[in-house]
């Protein structure tokens, strides 16, 4: 597992935009962790999946109602990582009208949770492998604060802890 004061690894996240801007072409926009992070303050938090119970009525209203409160304390963007295609991530994110807030952030074959080491598996509740429920306050690349939930909880991840750790940070 991955652990405070190490790099991001080198993994490629997917994007659903639907807006032609920022040299973005509309649709599915593959992303290198690395290059994203570079330069930059990310709240990033992850869940094991698009429209799951948790995961939709806590865990993205949390940081969707968060989000002007990220901005203020010096956080550029937030990311939303999940096992699922950039598709559903995009009509998952429409859902959750985290529009302008959040980055949903596809690792639909799990590269980036393989890599950081917070995978999940599911395959026996018919999900496959999943991404772990966790948050990381990540600058310039380099993760500053980790907090990864025990399995079933929602505790430590959650939008309020992160914002805490970003105003100490």
């Amino acid at each position: 597992m991955i652990k405070v004061g190490e790099k991001l690894p080198s993994a490629t996240l997917f994007e659903f935009i639907e807006v032609e801007g920022n040299g973005c072409s509309v649709g599915p926009n593959a992303f290198e962790v690395q290059k994203s992070t570079a330069g930059k303050t990310i709240a990033l938090f992850a869940l094991p999946g698009a429209f799951t119970p948790t995961c939709s009525a806590k865990h993205v209203p949390g940081f969707v109602a968060k989000a002007a409160e990220f901005t203020a304390v010096g956080v550029d963007e937030i990311w939303c990582v999940s096992v699922n295609d950039a598709f559903v991530m995009g009509a998952w994110g429409r859902d959750q009208h985290s529009g302008g807030k959040l980055r949903m952030m596809a690792d639909g074959s799990a590269e980036f949770s393989k890599a950081v080491g917070l995978t999940l598996d599911l395959t026996a509740r018919g999900l496959g492998l999943r991404s772990n429920r966790y948050s990381m306050l990540v600058k310039d690349g380099v993760v500053k604060t980790l907090n990864v939930e025990g399995p079933g909880e929602f505790k430590v991840s959650d939008a309020d802890t992160l914002l805490a750790q970003a105003k100490s940070a």
